[in-house]
């Protein structure tokens, strides 16, 4: 029987019970200098820095964020969770402003960020609050709603958390907030989403049709689009089972395209010109069909 993947919130669960001990911590609990450097060569502790240890190894990004005074912040922090991060990049780590800038604590491989953080986090990690503050103004635009999305539809955050984070942005983020949507359940499907509003066409996202089940966008009430990732795409299994739904809903009077996430994300230019020649084409072939029926429904998208 296949093991499930732990979810985010219990990644990020597992991230926050990680206890980071000073040398005073160890020492209260009878372990002396001696014992700590026995212990430490045995294996039963790891030394991320100077005075702090860890019972067991710890991702490299913690590792490294601790050994350089700070702890993971921003991206890192929720790539390791298992937020939709659109690239991941070098660590970003936190280090607190009251703390010295000298060049031994600086990271040239890590951003360094040394803003004040609104919320408590733990030795080793800001708050999830604090991470997504700083990942939108890291990212570009569509990355950052993208980011967004999946900490709402995980559930981590809820609508009102994220308007006090916007909030507290600077103004000229302020115009990305309405583009957020939970529904999105991955990173393809914020930028398609992004795509189809920029394209002022009629849509609606997670539409359950009987017969098929549930599919990303319904566009026009006639044209489904699926965006296909390798995370839940991958095997042959799922391949069959995605042909036996276009084949479903070609029966039905759909079509179904599917952009894979690589496209998506690196040649967008090409999946909207793909999509909107698929409109132009075949459009007309639906007009007062599937549109009509939608508009009647009251379904019409694109909100």
């Amino acid at each position: 029987m296949p093991v499930s993947k732990p979810t985010v919130a219990q990644r990020l669960a597992d991230l926050q019970r990680i206890r980071i001990y000073s040398r005073a911590d160890l020492f209260d609990q009878g372990l002396g200098a001696r014992g700590i450097t026995a212990a430490v060569r045995a294996g039963r502790l790891f030394r991320l820095r100077r005075g702090h240890y860890v019972t067991h190894q710890v991702p490299d990004d913690i590792a490294d964020a601790v050994h350089t005074g700070g702890r993971i912040g921003c991206v890192t922090l929720l790539h390791l969770i298992g937020v939709f991060v659109l690239e991941k990049p070098a660590a970003h780590v936190h280090v607190s402003p009251q703390l010295s800038r000298s060049r031994h604590r600086r990271s040239r491989s890590a951003t360094m960020h040394w803003s004040p953080c609104h919320e408590p986090g733990t030795a080793h990690a800001v708050s999830v609050w604090d991470a997504v503050r700083e990942s939108i103004r890291c990212q570009a635009p569509r990355a950052a709603i993208a980011t967004v999305d999946s900490v709402l539809h995980h559930r981590l955050l809820t609508r009102e958390q994220i308007v006090r984070i916007f909030r507290s942005l600077p103004a000229r983020f302020q115009a990305l907030l309405p583009l957020v949507d939970a529904s999105a359940e991955s990173g393809p499907e914020t930028f398609v989403r992004l795509m189809l509003r920029a394209l002022g066409v009629p849509f609606e996202t997670q539409v359950t049709l009987v017969g098929i089940g549930r599919v990303d966008f319904v566009v026009d009430g006639w044209l489904i689009i699926e965006c296909d990732s390798r995370e839940f795409h991958e095997g042959w299994d799922q391949q069959v089972e995605d042909r036996a739904r276009d084949l479903m809903a070609a029966q039905l009077g759909y079509v179904t395209i599917r952009p894979i996430a690589a496209d998506i994300f690196n040649r967008p230019d090409r999946v909207r010109a793909a999509i909107t020649d698929v409109i132009a084409v075949l459009g007309p072939l639906f007009e007062g069909r599937r549109r009509s029926q939608l508009r009647r429904n009251g379904r019409s998208g694109g909100a």
